[in-house]
């Protein structure tokens, strides 16, 4: 496992290095606003595969993608909810994930075969810049075994999966506590999939 370790989670070859690993179908982690994620190229069916198959994940649960903003969301999503922009422009970025309508042709990996995908932006600035400087969405899905806590550390994420995973960006501990709010939409109607940081009650 090739770790940032001993560098400035800043310094453009650490990115470089990360980008050159993912369009090579490699697996990154990365810290969030909440634990550290790993990241695939959600367009590499081979990468997704081998995501799933590290973190010993049932293949019919979704997997999260992180976006920089409207243009790479659109490349994902089918359409936007028009009750999904008021939150949006409160709490993103931020701990909030909101299930979109997928376009037909992304991989059943990331949608768990219910033709949604879960989408946040990640207010932390190393995810930000790595996501700019690449120019694609990244999958997040936690750094752990399923079952298992996710890691908050590099540490952890070492212990987790050693030599498994391809590189690691250090950007020192994360915050922990609740994972991300989900919410998604039944009917025309906001719906709480899963509580997270953000308290928001669908009305």
């Amino acid at each position: 496992m090739k770790n940032s370790n001993g560098y400035k989670a800043t310094e453009t070859h650490i990115f470089d290095r990360a980008i050159t690993i993912l369009d090579d179908g490699g697996i990154v982690a990365f810290p969030t606003e909440t634990y550290y994620g790993l990241g695939v190229d959600p367009y590499n069916q081979e990468a997704l595969k081998r995501l799933f198959f590290i973190k010993k994940r049932p293949l019919n649960m979704p997997i999260l993608v992180l976006v920089d903003g409207l243009e790479m969301l659109y490349e994902l999503v089918d359409s936007i909810p028009d009750f999904y922009l008021p939150l949006m422009e409160q709490y993103w970025p931020g701990p909030l994930t909101l299930l979109f309508p997928a376009r037909k042709h992304l991989s059943e990996f990331l949608t768990g075969g219910t033709e949604t995908i879960g989408i946040r932006r990640s207010p932390n600035p190393l995810v930000d810049r790595l996501l700019r400087i690449w120019g694609k969405p990244i999958t997040a899905t936690s750094a752990n075994i399923s079952g298992e806590l996710p890691a908050t550390n590099v540490a952890a994420v070492a212990q987790s999966f050693g030599d498994s995973i391809d590189y690691i960006i250090d950007g020192g501990n994360t915050p922990g506590g609740k994972c991300s709010t989900i919410i998604g939409c039944t009917q025309g109607r906001l719906k709480l999939v899963r509580p997270g940081q953000l308290t928001i009650k669908p009305d």
